[in-house]
């Protein structure tokens, strides 16, 4: 009798949401009382309803009500604390919502312990004890709770399905085996769990390896982004000094040209001032003796007259020359002239591509290849904005509109000697290098009279550009890769070695490149994206776009991301 006054003692001052003794106990509006931490988690939930109920009775409340501790409650806990009772130990707690109940339980069930797969029951500490008690029992195989107890009954027969149908890949009771799955091949279930779990053994052991090798991968992605940065780092502060030294440079240089022309103006106008001062000196004693020659010539004594014609003095000579010469605006042309050839040719040194500052794309072997794009959208991601570089162009070839058009013109073109240019091709090159993922487009506008055609290529930088040897020639030699486009074919080039391309004809060709994957695509474009050939190789070097333009009635055009040939 004591121990039920006890156990009702331990159900009255618990929480019904959390089954354990009241901590910090506080009481909703209708009289029930819970942990504050256990209601204040569950109105929580209940914050977007803005509707608040009460867990027994279901009451609502709006708004949400304000919790307020129950010292009375409180005070009794701490005392059954203090006589040594707590809350029901974890074999008798009582199942909650979320929990699996003991299906031998009656009344408020106890929470389940252990599943039985032969039973096909759950049992809680209590109801458990004969399993572990009585010899037949014990040979039971007991498993975590588990609300899937049923599945393993077979709906037709009503027994524990112990066997498995390979045949038909479905776990069947023994009835089942000899009756319509008679003369199929099935084993028991433990004999078929064992090899699966061979089976799956084998496939954790394959995504263990792979989680390594892929850990390992990000340890070195890891290590190669620390490298970059590191190596950026340094870059930049690099030429941050180099920068810093050449503004000092240019700046020591100006002060030194404005300081050199200041003092020649100085000395320049000093040495004019001089002479305008003895000039003006001359003039005053010029005009003095023309005012005693106006007063003597006006003398009506003749006698006076040439008495006092012998006392002048004779009229001294100039020592400056009547011929000073004005350049107004020139004295220091020379200096303008010299300042502008520097400007010109610190130009000419920062467009110089063998000069330009330009990172090379850093390759990560580990690095998963990425996807080719699909849609002209996702190509167009990639796009380049290219412009034709005048030092490459062949003298045949006209360029026009700030380097962006190309007409072939059939006689020789005025463009000064450069080592990069074509000698006998007809060929161009892009300004800018391509490296990493580039995208651009070429599209033929207009018909060509004769042999109508263009060849669309990439380059390296080394390739040949002197005499009628095809090592400059697109596509006939190891340094280019190249596509013959007309109004009836397409072909590739690359080494000498011609391969026929089908594909539908198009206005417009589509070239994306991906660099470090080694990976070239051509592409007839229209309304839709369709491969025309694919190189796959490895790049050493930066590419360039390259044209070659050999029918007078052919025009390229660059505007904008694209190449367009008219």
């Amino acid at each position: 009798m004591a121990q039920k006054g006890v156990q009702l003692d331990q159900e009255t001052f618990s929480c019904s949401i959390c089954l354990d003794l009241l901590k910090d106990p506080v009481t909703t509006p209708c009289g029930h009382s819970y942990c504050k931490n256990c209601i204040k988690d569950h109105w929580d939930t209940e914050d977007e309803k803005r509707i608040h109920t009460c867990p027994e009775c279901r009451r609502c409340f709006t708004p949400r009500p304000e919790l307020l501790k129950n010292t009375m409650l409180a005070a009794l806990v701490e005392q059954l604390k203090k006589t040594g009772l707590q809350a029901a130990p974890a074999d008798h707690c009582y199942a909650g919502p979320e929990d699996m109940a003991c299906d031998v339980c009656t009344g408020r069930k106890l929470r389940a312990a252990k599943s039985c797969l032969v039973c096909l029951i759950s049992y809680c500490e209590k109801h458990l004890q004969p399993h572990y008690e009585s010899a037949p029992l014990k040979k039971h195989k007991l498993v975590e709770p588990s609300e899937k107890l049923q599945e393993n009954i077979c709906s037709r027969h009503d027994e524990v399905m112990k066997m498995f149908c390979r045949t038909d890949q479905q776990c069947i009771c023994y009835l089942c085996s000899v009756e319509e799955h008679k003369g199929h091949d099935t084993v028991s279930a433990a004999a078929e769990r064992t090899e699966r779990q061979r089976e799956l053994e084998g496939s954790r052991h394959n995504i263990q390896q792979r989680i390594q090798d892929r850990e390992k991968d990000v340890k070195l992605l890891q290590q190669e982004m620390e490298a970059i940065n590191g190596s950026a780092d340094k870059a930049v502060e690099h030429s941050e000094k180099i920068f810093t030294q050449l503004f000092r440079l240019m700046e020591k240089r100006r002060s030194d040209v404005k300081q050199q022309v200041r003092s020649q103006q100085e000395t320049e106008v000093s040495r004019v001032k001089e002479l305008q001062e003895k000039l003006e000196q001359e003039i005053t004693e010029l005009k003095r003796k023309d005012a005693e020659l106006k007063k003597l010539s006006h003398t009506e004594d003749h006698t006076q007259f040439l008495h006092n014609c012998p006392s002048l003095s004779a009229l001294s000579e100039s020592t400056h020359s009547s011929s000073i010469k004005i350049r107004p605006q020139k004295y220091f042309e020379d200096v303008t002239a010299a300042v502008s050839e520097l400007r010109d040719k610190l130009q000419d040194v920062l467009r110089e591509k063998q000069t330009n500052i330009s990172l090379t794309e850093t390759e990560v072997d580990v690095l998963l290849p990425q996807p080719e794009p699909k849609t002209r959208a996702d190509f167009l991601r990639y796009s380049r904005e290219l412009t034709l570089d005048p030092n490459t162009v062949q003298t045949w070839l006209l360029l026009s509109e700030g380097n962006r058009k190309v007409t072939f013109m059939n006689q020789n073109q005025s463009y000064s000697d450069h080592p990069d240019r074509f000698i006998y091709w007809g060929q161009v090159l892009s300004r800018e290098s391509l490296t990493g993922r580039c995208y651009w487009e070429v599209e033929w506008r207009g018909e060509s009279g004769g042999e109508g055609g263009v060849y669309v290529a990439v380059a390296y930088k080394n390739i040949s550009r002197a005499g009628r040897s095809e090592e400059s020639l697109f596509g006939h030699n190891n340094k280019s890769w190249m596509l013959y486009w007309d109004t009836n074919s397409y072909e590739f080039y690359y080494n000498k070695v011609q391969t026929p391309v089908s594909g539908p004809q198009s206005s417009r060709v589509g070239v994306y490149l991906d660099h470090s994957a080694g990976i070239l695509s051509f592409y007839s474009v229209s309304d839709t994206m369709t491969l025309l050939h694919r190189v796959q190789t490895t790049f050493t070097q930066p590419l360039y776009a390259g044209l070659n333009v050999f029918d007078g009635s052919v025009k390229v055009l660059i505007e904008e991301n694209n190449l367009s040939v008219e």
